[in-house]
């Protein structure tokens, strides 16, 4: 192909819009030697990629650079591998990044500038924890603002390069360099924190904020030097899914024409959902960048690092197809530019290609939903003592155990973040579930109450809102008043078999469970009185009181159920809360007892109302997002994408192969005015019986494989009202 002449090509500041599939190469020392360009031009066209990610600069440098201190790759040579690929990439008619990590410096760096390095409490540079002999640096001195800054430069003049891409930036952990020690003294009055993160001391709270303000600061710094140079640039530093809560939103706003989620991989035995979980954590966020989702082609062990080996290709393709599904852009990364092992090349391309077909259509489309899980990240960093960024949330069994529930309801659904919940982010959503937040300020406690009076609906459990943001212990819940619920005794446990009964009138949460008198209970248990007099309360289930469960002869109920387990209530105006009483959400995740699934799943049903605008059933596991264009208000597609997630290992392991499921009933609701014009599968191409009754389309999938999208196209309503 022939290169695209600069002087032609779109520079303009949306050149991210059209960059949807990205390839990344992150060098090693010794690869300028060692690079076949055929094979990286045979893998970008061949997965149609049209935006690359590639190592520039920073703590070593893979082109001839000038800059004192920029320490050169020993293999560079005469070489120049970055302006190869630049020159590659654009001939491709591909976006172009630069990468640059600027953590570390080495020896001879640290000599000549020891300012540049990160101190420990005693004052001693900061050696790097995985290869001795070099040296950490810090975020918030002169080797970030002006070194980086000169690097960034030097790249964008002298290549045709549309953003730098800094890795690794941030710092890590406390620099006590001098600059940082003048830095938080100036703007806080105090010393930097020392010793382990103590909530109480002044320094420690104010910490996370300065540490925020003085990123946000620097991020504006670079971007502005690159686009002082060639307008169109942008500086992206980095930012995981959660982490981007962590600079200033007018910052992220002004600087970050789109995002990334430096989540690569599946850790362990973390859920095969796991990458769709991303791209909604970090819409809740940001609802209007584009964000890409980066996907290693080796496995994400942070213990082991085998940073040179291959994932099985089921593996790869899931995470890369599901991230997309739920609308993250793919994104892949391979580590080191010599080729050891070809096995990942195909699935990439396969998932890739997968994409290329659905986005068309789903790029003209936004994901929504009825339904929105609340997402606790700055509850989990609280209570763990630690910055959001390096959590992602991870240890938030009640967290996974909802979501586990409603992937396995076919019910889909979108996250609120807990560090954003405005009247304009909750009146997208008919119901919010709260797996367990208790950190919530009084603010986000009468915002969640006016929502649910003016028509939306509330799920919670256990411990939700018996702390404010600070962790101070309320005397009851925050949302009492609008639950029809009150504390009489904190959370016990744990508690051993214990169980819930059906009890008082029929109710509809009762439903799943005919023949049965009770249900598998709880091992966290609040003590909790539904609200006497209060149009709307109803005590549907009550704590089987506790009894022995050893030895077996003992193990019976001495009394009748008697303390409230789930209340609900349904509100004047037209909203209806579930509160559950212990810790459903963890246990399940811990358990999987189908009571639990059952409980909650119902739950979200009965304060939907319904189906909700899409809803599937079948055998198996699989995601699902909708997603819906709109002229104005008037929904003219709807797409509903369906990602198998079912393999062998399916909850506990890495994936080995995709097991093909169906069939899968898939029920939409017929917008309204609308009327079916036609129904498509654009992954199979095949056709498909679809019918419509009382309002929603009905329609029958025989099988899915790895992903399927159902297409909707509507038209006006005929005066008859028929449907096609």
């Amino acid at each position: 192909m022939t290169a695209v002449d600069p002087a032609l090509r779109d520079t303009t500041s949306t050149w991210w819009s059209r960059a949807t599939r990205w390839t990344q190469l992150t060098f090693t020392e010794d690869d300028p030697q060692n690079l076949d360009l055929d094979f990286w031009t045979d893998v970008m066209r061949r997965s149609r990629s049209n935006a690359l990610c590639i190592s520039a600069g920073g703590y070593m440098a893979f082109y001839p650079t000038s800059i004192p201190y920029h320490y050169r790759s020993a293999q560079l040579g005469d070489t120049d591998p970055f302006g190869a690929f630049v020159d590659i990439s654009r001939s491709l008619d591909m976006a172009v990044m630069a990468r640059v990590d600027p953590h570390a410096i080495h020896a001879d760096a640290l000599a000549a500038h020891p300012e540049w390095a990160a101190l420990d409490e005693h004052g001693e540079p900061v050696e790097h924890w995985a290869f001795p002999g070099i040296y950490v640096t810090c975020p918030f001195g002169p080797y970030n603002r002006e070194f980086t800054t000169e690097v960034a430069r030097e790249i964008v003049r002298d290549y045709d390069v549309d953003a730098i891409f800094a890795n690794r930036w941030q710092g890590h952990g406390i620099s006590y360099s001098e600059a940082a020690e003048r830095a938080f003294f100036d703007d806080t009055g105090l010393a930097l924190p020392r010793g382990a993160r103590d909530p109480d001391d002044p320094a420690w709270r104010a910490y996370p904020g300065w540490r925020r303000q003085q990123l946000s600061e620097l991020v504006g710094i670079w971007d502005r030097a690159v686009k002082d140079l060639k307008p169109h640039v942008a500086f992206i530093p980095n930012l995981g899914s959660v982490a981007v809560q962590d600079l200033e939103r007018g910052l992220v706003e002004e600087h970050y024409p789109m995002l990334f989620i430096d989540r690569q991989g599946r850790h362990g035995d973390e859920a095969p959902w796991s990458a769709g979980r991303n791209g909604k954590r970090s819409r809740s966020v940001f609802r209007d960048r584009p964000v890409g989702l980066i996907t290693s082609v080796g496995p994400e062990n942070p213990t082991h690092r085998w940073k040179d080996s291959v994932i099985s290709g089921a593996e790869m393709q899931t995470w890369i197809v599901d991230g997309f599904a739920q609308g993250a852009l793919p994104w892949f990364t391979k580590f080191k530019g010599e080729i050891h092992d070809t096995r990942w090349v195909q699935p990439v391309v396969d998932a890739f290609t997968l994409h290329d077909r659905v986005e068309p259509v789903l790029s003209r489309a936004k994901i929504t939903a009825d339904v929105a899980v609340l997402d606790p990240t700055r509850h989990v960093a609280a209570r763990a003592g630690q910055p959001v960024e390096s959590l992602y949330a991870d240890n938030d069994a009640h967290g996974h155990g909802v979501y586990q529930v409603l992937v396995e309801a076919g019910i889909p659904f979108e996250f609120v973040n807990d560090g954003r919940i405005l009247d304009e982010d909750l009146d997208r959503f008919k119901v919010l579930v709260v797996g367990n937040a208790e950190l919530l300020d009084d603010e986000d406690c009468a915002r969640i109450d006016a929502w649910v009076r003016r028509g939306g609906s509330l799920v919670t459990t256990f411990e939700t809102s018996l702390a404010d943001g600070r962790g101070r212990r309320r005397t009851d819940f925050g949302l009492a008043d609008v639950m029809g619920v009150h504390l009489t005794s904190p959370a016990r446990g744990p508690v051993k078999n214990n169980y819930v009964a059906l009890t008082g009138p029929e109710h509809p949460l009762h439903a799943p469970f005919r023949g049965a008198q009770r249900i598998v209970g709880g091992t966290g248990i609040v003590g909790v009185r539904a609200e006497d007099g209060v149009d709307g309360v109803a005590v549907p289930f009550r704590f089987v009181p506790d009894y022995p469960d050893l030895p077996m002869e003992e193990v019976y109920a001495r009394e009748t159920p008697r303390d409230p387990a789930v209340v609900t209530r349904e509100v004047p105006g037209g909203g209806r809360t579930v509160y559950v009483a212990f810790n459903l959400g963890a246990l399940f995740w811990e358990t999987l007892q189908p009571d639990h699934r059952d409980l909650l799943a119902r739950a979200v049903t009965w304060a939907l109302g319904g189906d909700g605008v899409a809803r599937i059933s079948g055998p198996g596991l699989v995601d699902i997002a909708v997603h819906e264009n709109r002229n104005g208000d008037v929904v003219v597609e709807t797409s509903v994408a369906l990602v198998n997630l079912t393999n062998p290992f399916t909850m506990r392991g890495v994936m080995r192969e995709t097991l093909a499921v169906g069939p899968h009933s898939v029920s939409i609701a017929v917008p309204e005015g609308r009327e079916v014009q036609a129904v498509s599968l654009l992954v199979s191409g095949t056709a498909v019986a679809a019918t419509v009754d009382e309002g929603r389309l009905d329609i029958l999938l025989p099988s899915i494989s790895l992903l399927e999208v159902v297409h909707v196209t509507w038209a006006p309503r005929t005066r008859t009202g028929a449907s096609r």
